[in-house]
């Protein structure tokens, strides 16, 4: 348990730290940056199947039809949000950034429900609505959607739904997402250079070797992760979720200086509200499921 609690915590704070990772590159597009990250991804993944000699199983990782429509979901899914988070760190919006990592929770229950057939209790609708109406809040003062935190939050969601369908081992799995579109990537690298467009070459060296790691910075939380929901009940793994987004907030508003006015934080403290209000709906369902469970087996011995 403590290990898992301690595999969660760096994991979702390295999540939360990102901002600052990508803000080292706002001298580059975000398709630039991003075709880096898929590219550097995939070498230091392939260097660890190799080392782990798991090339092998590669193939049998997506022997039907199903498993091979479901991990090209989750590539697309996944580039699309990390072109999103990227462009949007770099254009100063943060907090929208954060927003859409809260909302997360939420839109993947509504994904459960809508094609996983999955039944809520009441408390959690009421979350799901408060959450709604705090987004409602951000529009009007917006002035429009808050496009970017929907966007990341469903995109994530739906990487999530295709990784449940896919049901790949995370280094395998990893490894086909980063390949899919590796060749996408490289190719737009290769074009930038030969169209003079490129600006790898505007980065200090520190930079240059930080972006060179993106694969790592990429691909350690998610096995981070992987180990934390190995040790760890779903229900713990869920509630610490929030230390990235919470994260992310404070650098928006302490460090990048991005305004946060008070009718922001009213919208957020609904979506504070309907996430406290999830969590303890769903640990009372879990905590009664639980009982009826122990309940039959006493009465089964």
């Amino acid at each position: 348990m403590r290990k898992g609690i301690i595999y969660a915590v760096l994991t979702y704070l390295c999540w939360g730290l990102l901002p600052l990772y990508w803000r080292m590159f706002d001298t580059m597009s975000a398709m630039e940056v991003l075709s880096h990250r898929v590219v550097w991804s995939f070498v230091f993944v392939a260097v660890v199947v190799t080392v782990a000699k798991r090339w092998k199983h590669m193939k049998a990782a997506v022997a039907d039809r199903k498993s091979k429509v479901a991990v090209v979901l989750c590539a697309l899914f996944i580039t699309c949000n990390w072109l999103i988070f990227i462009w949007a760190v770099n254009e100063n919006h943060v907090i929208e950034t954060s927003l859409g990592y809260y909302m997360n929770p939420l839109i993947s229950v509504l994904f459960a429900v809508v094609f996983l057939k999955e039944r809520l209790h009441l408390g959690q609708w009421l979350a799901i609505a408060l959450a709604a109406v705090g987004v409602l809040m951000l529009a009007i003062q917006y002035g429009h959607v808050p496009w970017i935190s929907i966007s990341l939050a469903i995109s994530f969601a739906l990487y999530g739904l295709a990784k449940k369908m896919a049901k790949l081992d995370v280094l395998l799995g990893l490894t086909w997402e980063t390949l899919i579109v590796f060749p996408i990537a490289l190719f737009y690298l290769v074009f930038i250079h030969t169209q003079g467009t490129a600006t790898l070459s505007t980065l200090s060296g520190t930079s240059l070797a930080m972006l060179l790691l993106a694969g790592i910075a990429t691909a350690i939380p998610l096995f981070g992760f992987a180990k934390a929901a190995e040790l760890l009940p779903l229900s713990m793994v869920g509630f610490i979720q929030y230390i990235a987004p919470t994260t992310s907030l404070l650098l928006a508003v302490f460090v990048f200086n991005e305004p946060f006015t008070s009718g922001q934080l009213i919208s957020f403290m609904f979506i504070w509200g309907a996430l406290i209000l999830y969590s303890i709906a769903t640990f009372r369902t879990s905590k009664s499921t639980r009982q009826i469970q122990e309940d039959k087996v006493a009465k089964i011995a």
